[in-house]
């Protein structure tokens, strides 16, 4: 295994309030990781210092770029010269062009991976391999009967999708992933489930995410990582998370 993205004694302080304590993590490319914990755990916060969207007060943050032999320092780096360098980030809350199709969306996401920004939706259609590309990406994502549809007319697993698929879009290494099965019914659930193990069996891209389905997370989790009061408290395969103590004191509950 290759360590793709790591902490080091990574550390975010808001006045009085650690939020992230001291977290050394590594994450390797052949495991999918979930990141659980209680409300208030820390997890979001440690999701921004690796993405850039907020910056360490001690410690540091080391990406392996796609096709790149080492891993390189991003602590400090904006979010968008972290995603160049490749990790993708897709929300809770989708962020996705609603007035586009879908391939569009991804055909965008491409333009912007390669440093293309003029005239982007004429570009964009003049292209044909870079819709080439988009329709690879648009056919892993499980989109195919709907690329041609706008975005506002999708059902919400399928706007899901679609921001999985403008991650993808920017080539990765690595996605962090938050709360992907988030309001979605239990066939959306399941189909969501079977998409990310997919794409991370037929590509490349280290996938790592947060979840509250606790279902969810033990199904799909080679690894699972817990933070309590901003600090790393358990991480192991799901048999050994779920037999620590620590752990179901502060996540499930001292008599679960």
């Amino acid at each position: 295994m290759t360590t793709v993205l790591e902490t080091d004694g990574l550390t975010k302080s808001f006045g009085a309030l650690v939020a992230v304590d001291g977290v050394d993590l590594s994450f390797d490319d052949e495991e999918i990781t979930s990141i659980i914990g209680p409300n208030g755990a820390g997890k979001t916060t440690f999701y921004n210092l690796l993405a850039g969207e907020l910056t360490p007060t001690t410690g540091s943050v080391r990406l392996r770029p796609r096709g790149d032999g080492g891993l390189r320092d991003v602590t400090g780096l904006s979010p968008h010269e972290i995603n160049r360098l490749g990790l993708s980030r897709a929300f809770q809350i989708t962020n996705i062009f609603e007035g586009l199709s879908v391939l569009d969306n991804v055909r965008i996401s491409r333009i912007r991976n390669d440093g293309r920004t003029l005239d982007v939706r004429s570009l964009a259609r003049e292209d044909e391999g870079l819709t080439e590309e988009s329709m690879e990406i648009v056919e892993l994502t499980d989109l195919s009967d709907v690329a041609e549809t706008e975005c506002a007319n999708l059902s919400h697993g399928d706007k899901r999708k679609v921001e999985i698929a403008l991650a993808l879009g920017t080539d990765p290494s690595v996605v962090l992933l938050d709360e992907p099965t988030a309001g979605m019914n239990a066939t959306e659930t399941k189909r969501m489930v079977d998409l990310v193990e997919s794409l991370d069996e037929q590509t490349d891209t280290t996938f790592v995410l947060t979840e509250h389905d606790m279902e969810v997370v033990l199904g799909i989790s080679d690894r699972i990582v817990v933070f309590d009061g901003g600090q790393l408290i358990a991480e192991g395969s799901p048999d050994q998370v779920m037999e620590d103590e620590h752990v179901r004191e502060a996540y499930l509950g001292s008599d679960e």
